[in-house]
């Protein structure tokens, strides 16, 4: 589901995104619920809503949801010192985190997410106007079920949680995206995130003030990789999550 409002008479912007697999039998309430997301965003009212049922014919794959912690930030500069020094740990240059920033909190509004060389900083995406979209995961419901409950025992139970910690499992899951930084455009929510493959999701709170509209994904790539491959494997490549038997959630306060 994606949807938007016209600014104008070129400009669109956006209002609300979301996605999942399922079986056909949940198609007509998952549908619904997409609809009812959109239409009570806090970004106001859309004026179009796209609504889009594709069968899956290709391969799934599986990959599990990350372990997560969450960081002790009272304000924007302790959550990117907190994101800094994650990144810094898996090799990421300071030259890539600046740029990453700088996107982040730039004015203009991204559409998809952007892809950064992890030492050079340079920009990888093929259309930085449109960016790359992660697309195509769902979850079993039994361990949709596991998920909720790790969740509701760390008080952070929402939706935009559980979409956020999907979508970062799944971009993690490629060998060559080393890291992705996230802070939500929506100007009632403050947390971001920053994750790897290597230190799980970790949510940083106040990584913005409220009201702001700035954000977007970063991901932060292995130098040389092949971009028409991540990009195949974001957008097209379908991927069921699932529940690490033995992860167990850290203490919510437990990250500085």
């Amino acid at each position: 589901m994606r949807a938007s409002k016209r600014i104008g008479q070129a400009r669109e912007e956006h209002i609300s995104g979301a996605e999942t697999l399922c079986s056909k039998r949940r198609i007509s309430s998952m549908a619904q619920a997409f609809v009812d997301r959109a239409i009570t965003h806090p970004r106001g009212m859309p004026d179009r809503i796209v609504l889009t049922i594709e069968e899956v014919t290709t391969p799934v794959k599986v990959a599990p949801i990350l372990p997560y912690t969450q960081a002790v930030c009272s304000d924007p500069a302790s959550a990117r010192s907190v994101a800094e020094e994650r990144l810094r740990s898996i090799g990421i240059s300071t030259k890539a985190i600046d740029a990453a920033f700088r996107i982040l909190t730039a004015r203009r509004q991204m559409r998809g997410a952007a892809l950064v060389d992890a030492q050079r900083g340079t920009r990888l995406e093929p259309d930085r106007k449109r960016g790359v979209r992660a697309s195509r995961l769902g979850m079993r419901p039994a361990d949709c079920r596991r998920f909720i409950q790790q969740l509701d025992s760390a008080g952070i139970n929402t939706d935009t949680v559980r979409e956020a910690m999907m979508l970062a499992s799944k971009i993690a899951a490629h060998p060559s995206i080393l890291a992705e930084l996230c802070i939500s455009d929506d100007p009632d929510y403050t947390t971001g995130y920053v994750a790897s493959e290597s230190f799980g999701y970790v949510r940083l709170p106040n990584i913005k003030k409220a009201g702001s509209q700035h954000g977007g994904r970063v991901f932060l790539i292995r130098p040389g990789a092949g971009i028409p491959d991540i990009v195949t494997f974001l957008e097209l490549t379908p991927v069921l999550l699932t529940m690490r038997r033995k992860s167990t959630p850290k203490n919510p306060e437990s990250t500085r």
